[in-house]
């Protein structure tokens, strides 16, 4: 079969920093579905798109195609007081725009006695990234998980 819009596909992917530094790699096979959902990156997607089982690729990415460039708006110093006592770098938390219902997860990024600096930016924005990948699997999707743009592998439901 195809891999064509409204079909689920299932790969076993690596995912590298422009260094060659693995950043992340599947144990199992990891699925999601096809045709514009915004269940992989436009341009793997993009990659995807018409080929079959045992298809494998490698798609190098500029930060714009992954995860996004660094926005320096989304780095904020807060007072210290506002954090617990055992704040420190790597923590996160959540936060958001007062009036709005957005949230978004913000990671600590320094502490001092006085402030504490965190980052909205997603931890991969502002790299080139290469995603290589393996076809597993592709399948028909369910009118269901279509409805909801996203697969419903192993019984799962949201």
């Amino acid at each position: 079969m195809r891999i064509e819009k409204n079909t689920v596909v299932s790969l076993d992917f690596e995912l590298k920093d422009e260094s060659g530094n693995l950043l992340e790699k599947t144990d199992s096979p990891v699925s999601y579905l096809h045709g514009g959902y915004d269940g992989i990156f436009p341009q793997v997607e993009e990659t995807l798109h018409e080929q079959m089982v045992g298809f494998s690729c490698s798609v190098d990415m500029e930060p714009e195609n992954a995860f996004g460039e660094i926005d320096p708006n989304l780095i904020r110093v807060e007072p210290r007081n506002l954090f617990p006592a055992e704040v420190e770098v790597g923590m996160r938390f959540e936060g958001g725009e007062e009036g709005t219902e957005d949230v978004m997860i913000y990671t600590v990024t320094d502490v001092t006695p006085e402030k504490v600096v965190v980052d909205g930016n997603h931890p991969l924005a502002g790299m080139k990234l290469t995603f290589s990948c393996t076809v597993t699997a592709v399948r028909p999707a369910t009118s269901e998980e279509i409805a909801h743009g996203h697969t419903h592998d192993d019984g799962h439901h949201h």
